[in-house]
């Protein structure tokens, strides 16, 4: 298949949670319990303290570019972008957080490709998410660095989640073992 750009993309009749990076279609393996709870414990923690000028959505795809249309895990994205129920994806410049799970069939996207391309597409905050040696969510932070253009880690986050940017988040990870 030659390389698809973004209106291919969302022509096509494709599987759930299907990705277009660098015009290359990836469809994501079936992901295990940590890839299916850790998520949702961030939604919740993130839905509880975000203002009301934000939302959060789950696996919603972002389109970052012609050629590319992951799918992040998690955004958080401004109220006035969000279309409805019939929404299919979110531009870049409507993203502020975008968070991914790591996964075996993911961990290079997660850790390298998408990050660079949500940094160059301008989203100021990346989360990825690794599993600790409790098998509970371990949340690394990055912050954009307007000078570099590329993230600059902020902290690596075990059983509780407390920041001040993008907006004040407090979110107990140990949460995972009560689900």
């Amino acid at each position: 298949m030659d390389s698809l750009t973004a209106d291919d993309f969302f022509a096509l009749d494709l599987p759930r949670h299907a990705q277009l990076i660098d015009g290359t279609l990836i469809v994501p393996e079936p992901q295990g319990n940590f890839h299916s709870v850790s998520p949702y414990v961030l939604a919740q923690g993130l839905r509880r303290t975000a203002p009301g000028r934000l939302r959060v959505r789950r696996q919603m795809c972002v389109v970052i570019g012609a050629r590319d249309v992951p799918e992040p895990d998690l955004v958080v994205v401004n109220a006035s972008a969000d279309g409805g129920p019939c929404l299919m994806s979110y531009a870049a410049r409507d993203v502020l957080l975008a968070v991914e799970v790591v996964s075996p069939d993911s961990e290079e996207r997660a850790q390298d490709t998408k990050p660079r391309k949500y940094a160059a597409a301008g989203i100021r905050h990346y989360w990825l998410v690794t599993m600790d040696e409790n098998n509970r969510p371990a949340v690394h932070t990055y912050e954009l660095d307007p000078h570099t253009g590329s993230y600059a880690p902020t902290g690596i986050h075990h059983d509780r989640l407390k920041l001040a940017v993008p907006f004040t988040i407090d979110i107990d990870l140990t949460e995972i073992d009560r689900l």
